[in-house]
């Protein structure tokens, strides 16, 4: 080290600045003369060029350039500009030895002597060809990234600086949202926000969120250039440098209205669908326990007109035979609500015709007036062309009166009500609205009313069994249930439109009658005659107290009764050799067996014999459901104990099969 650094010590200025030069290997440092022909060479240029410095020094410098740049006359310029101006720089293309082309980083400085005159110029030249290609690839890419913003037009995508304001725009924001880049650029992003986001500072939150958390997102409304709104779905990311200091926004926006729509509308589809199957298990519930309770209310009421009978017979205490009449109309009172039950469990018995509404509608009017006082005005009004509808006509009539009283209720100063009916024809797109409807033709019979109207929470529950708004004892909170009861029984809808001090509108839907009626069975009266022997009746019911009730009640007739707990005991008392069974009263709906494979097996094995049926249930819920064959003998409980007393002596009277 020692010695090396007097060997320094010991050559010129001159030399040491030249070995300096020629151990930079990364530049290609050289001088030019005045007139640009090179005069000293170093190791770096002829790394970078390929040239020795026997063969190029001598040589004038414009042989790295292209012929393009020569053709030009750069070389000449850029020592004109030094000259001028002391120095020149650039970057181009350079060629070396080899005829390879680099990318180059040029100095040119001008070299004055002592007397400030031009002795010639020092030339740094640098190889930055891979600088120089990434900055071309991020050039393109970059490009290739506009591009690819521009050509998107379902996405408002665009820049905004670190205060809020547009600085680019696309041509899905412009799509969207209505304003052309020369419209918008330079202009606060909060302008698309609604007065009230705006007057709650949302823009400010949202960019403050993003600008601290990275990211903001959100859904809401946006204002369109032509002052409509639509449902957005909002991303804003923050941008940052190198530094990562924040230098703006990107903001993402998409009009996403289409998929609130529709998932408002599916969750509307899917509240309807649980309301129905609310209803409908709320049905199957009321329907079971009305179908019991029938059987209870009918040993009830066949002992208190037993009762009865028997204190007119003993001409009993008077008061106690008032008591017992109180105790049946009270019995008789509790079969009509299950009757109400049934008719929500839709298991009431209908007997439907072919109706002209437009018929019934001017028979209702004048009814319908007298039963709601004048203080409500009652309108009906028909359609030319009306369909028909295949309906029961009182429970039909029972229905309206029931929708009219709730809408004189509803209008205690007075008001309109409309029945109006008129055809529908359902399409895929009015039952996308009314999912319960299938495609088809429908009469719509629809009660509108100007009344105070129903809150939403009164709408969810207002076809539950006993639910009411008025106050105790001014309703049983049946009417509407029946009203549903009755319509999906005769395989329509029904759907309450209302809204708060506009009124209710209760919409029914029947389907168009095809001419294909559904035939009730009736039995027709035959006249009754005295037998002249003891018949055998053979009872068969799973109920123990009903089963005993009817057996004393059938005895007290002067019937012979054998009575059986259960379909199989009453087949094994078939097979046997007994007296003969003239008939056969048996329940529909019991364990095991049930009544109507109970009928065939005994029409087997006893061909001939008289079967009547029971069932606290409807002829045509029990049809529906396959438990009995249509047309067979049914009594439907409560049954009073003369009309028991008739349909046996009916059957018993009639020929046999």
């Amino acid at each position: 080290m020692h010695k090396g650094k007097s060997r320094l010590n010991e050559i010129g200025d001159a030399q040491r600045l030249q070995l300096l030069i020629d151990a930079i290997v990364d530049y290609a440092i050289f001088m030019i003369d005045v007139d640009g022909v090179i005069v000293s060479w170093n190791s770096g240029a002829s790394r970078l060029k390929g040239y020795r410095a026997s063969e190029i020094i001598g040589q004038h410098f414009s042989t790295f350039y292209t012929p393009e740049d020569r053709a030009a006359g750069l070389p000449e310029k850029a020592l004109g500009v030094a000259r001028e101006a002391g120095r020149f720089s650039s970057e181009g293309w350079r060629m070396r030895k080899d005829g390879g082309r680099f990318w180059a980083l040029v100095v040119i400085d001008a070299v004055y002597d002592t007397n400030g005159d031009l002795l010639g110029f020092a030339k740094v030249t640098r190889d930055i060809t891979e600088r120089q290609q990434a900055h071309v690839e991020l050039l393109h890419s970059e490009r290739r990234y506009r591009r690819l913003i521009e050509a998107v037009i379902d996405y408002a995508i665009f820049q905004l600086d670190p205060a809020g304001n547009v600085a680019t725009w696309n041509a899905g924001a412009e799509r969207i949202k209505g304003y052309a880049p020369v419209e918008i650029i330079g202009k606060h992003f909060s302008q698309f926000y609604t007065p009230e986001d705006r007057e709650a500072d949302v823009p400010k939150h949202a960019l403050a969120e993003a600008a601290a958390k990275g990211r903001f997102e959100a859904e809401g409304w946006r204002i369109r250039k032509d002052g409509t709104k639509f449902w957005a779905s909002v991303v804003i990311d923050r941008i940052e440098d190198d530094s990562g200091n924040l230098v703006g926004f990107a903001k993402v926006t998409r009009d996403i209205t289409e998929r609130k729509e529709s998932l408002e509308r599916l969750k509307e589809v899917q509240d309807q669908l649980a309301a129905s199957q609310k209803l409908e298990a709320v049905g199957q519930l009321s329907g079971g326990i009305a179908h019991d309770f029938n059987n209870l209310l009918m040993i009830v009421i066949g002992n208190l007109e037993t009762a009865e009978r028997h204190s007119r017979q003993l001409q009993g205490n008077a008061n106690l035979h008032r008591a017992l009449g109180h105790a049946r109309r009270g019995a008789q009172r509790a079969a009509e609500l299950t009757s109400r039950l049934l008719a929500f469990s839709r298991r009431q018995p209908l007997n439907p015709k072919p109706l002209n509404l437009n018929n019934f509608l001017n028979t209702l009017q004048d009814f319908l007036q007298r039963t709601l006082g004048e203080r409500i005005e009652v309108q009906t009004v028909g359609s030319a062309g009306l369909w028909q509808a295949e309906l029961d006509t009182s429970h039909l009539e029972s229905a309206i009166v029931n929708l009219a009283i709730n809408a004189r209720d509803a209008m205690p100063e007075g008001g309109k009500l409309t029945v109006e009916a008129a055809n529908v024809s359902a399409d895929d797109g009015y039952c996308r609205v009314n999912p319960e409807l299938t495609p088809g033709h429908y009469i719509a019979l629809s009660v509108t009313d100007t009344g105070h109207g129903m809150t939403r929470d009164t709408l969810s529950h207002a076809f539950e069994p006993f639910f009411t708004t008025k106050e105790a004892g001014q309703g049983t909170g049946l009417g509407l249930s029946q009203v549903y009861g009755f319509v999906k029984q005769s395989g329509g809808h029904v759907k309450i439109y209302s809204e708060i001090g506009h009124g209710t509108a209760i919409k029914m839907y029947f389907p168009r009658y095809d001419g294909a009626s559904v035939a009730i069975a009736s039995e027709a009266d035959e006249p009754l005659a005295e037998g002249d022997r003891r018949e055998t009746i053979l009872v068969v019911e799973d109920d123990e107290n009903l089963r005993s009730y009817i057996s004393d009640l059938l005895r007290d007739l002067n019937y012979r009764v054998i009575s059986s707990p259960s379909a199989q005991s009453a087949l094994t008392i078939l097979l046997q050799d007994r007296p003969s069974i003239d008939l056969m009263l048996t329940d529909v709906v019991m364990p095991g067996i049930n009544g109507r494979e109970l009928g065939r097996r005994a029409a087997e094995i006893r061909p001939g014999l008289r079967i009547l049926y029971m069932t606290g249930y409807s002829r045509n819920a029990v049809v529906h459901q396959g438990r009995l064959d249509d047309g067979v003998d049914l009594l439907e409980k409560p049954v009073s104990q003369a009309k028991l007393a008739l349909r046996v002596r009916e059957l018993l009277d009639r020929p046999a099969p």
